[in-house]
């Protein structure tokens, strides 16, 4: 049975092609160009050594391909290896011939019984490959497999990946770890998992990614950072936060006040769903919160402890107009003297 759409990650295929558990069709698409890119080059690196790649490396581009000739030399068996590995970059160019109303069409009879010494690798950038005779004949026998690569969003979705790579590297890494990664570096995947990379390398024997780790190796303040900041507030700890926004003001470039501010949403957003909550297991907690950790719950309920329900709601309020503001919608007021009221704000809900 072919795999449900939604249930292919990333990371989990990255860890099928190191493991060389090779499917015959690869379908890549999707917004993110990043992982189109770096899982097509990691079945070519894995499947075929650079000799074989000569004989058994073929690619196609889809302004010049001819689908037929993709299809003819996916029929061709490898020489001298266990592979032959095809590859058609920017499918969504590929253009129409006269008589057919769309050539990627013509995959749908590869894909009902496709060579298994073959792999064809499509990449589709831009959004989903459009083809559906191909894709429902790619999904009914069950000979490939298809992966959006969705744009991550920061926030939620992003600490998430950090945790799954990381994971997926054999590393343990911990939520200020994941947070400190998520707001210096976003959403730019090359780099972040490239630290990340770089990290499994310096590690100890325990394998895990601390922030002294990473503000060793980095470059990020372990103690000046959105994480802190969101326990100094949890605290009620006016001097702490106050010196952490001084911090941000200095190091601009890697504080930005909307970062900050998304932060502040996703963590006193949660605690309003804590307290809020009719079921206070843990369960039921990280269901709603999206968290993992217990640990983290844990910081939402410590956060309910000080702040009220009503509280929550308008701190909410706050970080909006603060967010419109910093961008420079109806103010004009430097973005951190908007953040240090922000702060005062929520101080005294």
């Amino acid at each position: 049975m072919a795999e449900k759409k939604d249930s292919v990650t990333y990371v989990g295929l990255r860890k099928e092609i190191l493991d060389k558990k090779f499917r015959p069709i690869y379908v890549l698409n999707g917004e993110e160009p990043f992982y189109i890119d770096k899982l097509s080059d990691l079945i070519v690196e894995t499947a075929l050594t650079e000799d074989e790649r000569d004989f058994n490396l073929s690619v196609f581009y889809g302004n010049d391909a001819d689908v037929r000739n993709v299809i003819s030399t996916c029929k061709q068996y490898p020489a001298f290896s266990q592979y032959k590995v095809v590859v058609l970059r920017e499918a969504q160019n590929v253009s129409k011939q006269p008589g057919h109303k769309n050539d990627l069409d013509l995959l749908a009879h590869y894909a009902e019984n496709p060579l298994h010494s073959t792999i064809l690798v499509i990449c589709n950038k831009g959004g989903a490959l459009k083809s559906k005779p191909f894709l429902d004949m790619l999904k009914e026998k069950g000979t490939g497999v298809i992966m959006n690569s969705a744009k991550v969003r920061e926030g939620r979705d992003l600490r998430s990946l950090i945790t799954s790579y990381a994971t997926s590297l054999g590393c343990n890494i911990d939520a200020k770890s994941v947070t400190m990664l998520a707001d210096y570096i976003g959403n730019d995947l090359a780099r972040l998992f490239g630290e990340l990379d770089k990290l499994k390398i310096l590690l100890a024997d325990d394998n895990a990614i601390t922030p002294e780790l990473i503000e060793k190796h980095i470059g990020i303040s372990k103690d000046y950072n959105n994480f802190e900041l969101e326990d100094a507030l949890r605290q009620r700890n006016a001097v702490k936060a106050y010196r952490i926004i001084d911090y941000f003001e200095k190091n601009p470039k890697n504080n930005s006040v909307p970062a900050t501010v998304a932060t502040l949403f996703s963590f006193f957003s949660n605690v309003l769903l804590v307290r809020t909550s009719k079921d206070q297991s843990p369960a039921a907690l990280m269901a709603i919160t999206g968290s993992k950790s217990n640990f983290r719950i844990q910081k939402f309920k410590d956060a309910g402890q000080n702040y009220s329900t009503r509280a929550c709601v308008n701190i909410i309020s706050y970080l909006r107009e603060c967010d419109v503001k910093s961008k420079g919608v109806g103010s004009r007021q430097d973005a951190y003297a908007l953040l240090r009221e922000l702060v005062y704000k929520i101080l005294h809900s």
